[in-house]
């Protein structure tokens, strides 16, 4: 049977989730009850990474086998889309060509306007198809406008990053198209997420989890979003909650609250 089609027949529910604060986060105990869950249940049960992170972390994150595996993956803030395979973030060329298109010609265009901006430098990490900064208190994020009439979305997140993104891309709109590539039903997927850069997952209109101890921004901008659930739990915690709420699944364990 061809991979979608398969996929897509056994799926039960998909579980689409930001990495720091979100899945990685939460009490141990959670964390436990959550990882053995989404193994346990597979194949009804597929898991995909939708994070900040770049290709090499989500790798290191998976090699010991500690956190679960995920089959496919959106990183970089949305600017990748790929496979997970043997360890490895296999980016999906056809769904990331309009994202390459956009993002062509822009790198060194944001480096320059930005080099002078006081209180901002660039994180430490690869970049595909996006930059990512981090500030301090010296930042001013006026100064942004030196990027103005450049065709990139500006993301501020975690009350310390600036994310610089090819327009019209980000988390919730990448995700859609990997779920319709695979022809999975939308009303089957959960996103979860605890910061201002995990909003563009909610505001696809599928269901959600707003984990315990999110961002404000996050909690604001979401208050009035129908199916974006405020969990009580932090973390991993925060979706176990979310999928009884939104009555995903039919087996989940009974401790869970």
């Amino acid at each position: 049977m061809h991979e979608v089609s398969k996929l897509a027949t056994e799926c039960e529910m998909v579980l689409a989730t930001d990495l720091d604060g979100t899945f990685l986060g939460g009490s141990v105990a959670h964390r436990r009850s959550l990882y053995d869950w989404v193994r346990d249940h597979y194949p009804a049960v597929r898991l995909v990474f939708v994070s900040g992170r770049d290709p090499e972390f989500i790798s290191q994150l998976c090699a010991d086998g500690a956190v679960p595996a995920p089959e496919y993956v959106i990183g970089d803030v949305g600017t990748t889309i790929a496979r997970f395979n043997e360890g490895v973030v296999q980016p999906i060329p056809a769904l990331e060509a309009p994202i390459v298109r956009r993002w062509h010609g822009m790198a060194e265009l944001v480096r320059t306007r930005l080099a002078g901006v006081r209180g901002l430098w660039m994180q430490p990490t690869s970049f595909r198809h996006r930059l990512s900064y981090q500030y301090d208190e010296r930042f001013d994020a006026a100064a942004l406008q030196v990027l103005d009439g450049i065709e990139v979305d500006v993301l501020i997140s975690h009350g310390c990053f600036v994310d610089i993104l090819p327009k019209g891309v980000s988390k919730g709109p990448s995700l859609l198209r990997l779920i319709d590539h695979l022809k999975l039903p939308r009303a089957r997927v959960l996103v979860a997420g605890d910061t201002l850069n995990d909003l563009s997952m909610f505001q696809t209109g599928l269901h959600g989890a707003v984990v315990g101890g999110a961002e404000q921004e996050l909690l604001d901008a979401t208050r009035q979003l129908p199916l974006a659930y405020h969990c009580r739990t932090p973390g991993a915690g925060g979706i176990l909650e979310a999928i009884r709420a939104h009555a995903l699944f039919p087996k989940t364990p009974e401790e869970w609250t």
